[in-house]
């Protein structure tokens, strides 16, 4: 017979489950240099945000990009997250001077790249350059 901790904590769990299916449908991932690799060789369009969990601008950005992949064409997107504090040798291979960078790419080609973009409709152009 159920307990009430474990119905609590099934019921916790549950009201969760929604958060988890959104942020893996948009297919954001730490970034790793050997995915990152695999995701161009094959030619996927990617999107790089050079991110801190404490910079306002990035937080804005994280939302208006996680709206803009559930439309189907953006959906494809691979999404690498590159922690700007944690990840300073990938932030100074892609040429970041700060956090707040999105840097698109469609397969091996750099398409395009922007600093501390907060509007929704420059953010999607830039996404479409990757598809």
């Amino acid at each position: 017979m159920p307990t009430r901790r474990s119905v609590l904590a099934l019921a916790a769990a549950a009201a969760l489950l929604p958060f988890a299916r959104a942020a893996s449908a948009q297919g954001v991932q730490t970034y790793d240099p050997a995915k990152f690799a695999a995701a161009q060789a094959s030619g996927q369009p990617i999107l790089v945000e050079i991110h801190a969990v404490w910079c306002g601008t990035c937080k804005i950005q994280k939302a208006i990009i996680g709206d803009l992949v559930k439309k189907a064409d953006l959906a494809t997107l691979n999404i690498f997250r590159v922690d700007f504090d944690d990840q300073k040798d990938a932030v100074a291979a892609f040429g970041a001077d700060m956090q707040s960078t999105l840097i698109v790419f469609k397969g091996k080609s750099e398409v395009g790249r922007t600093v501390g973009q907060t509007s929704g409709k420059a953010i999607e152009s830039l996404l479409r350059l990757a598809i």
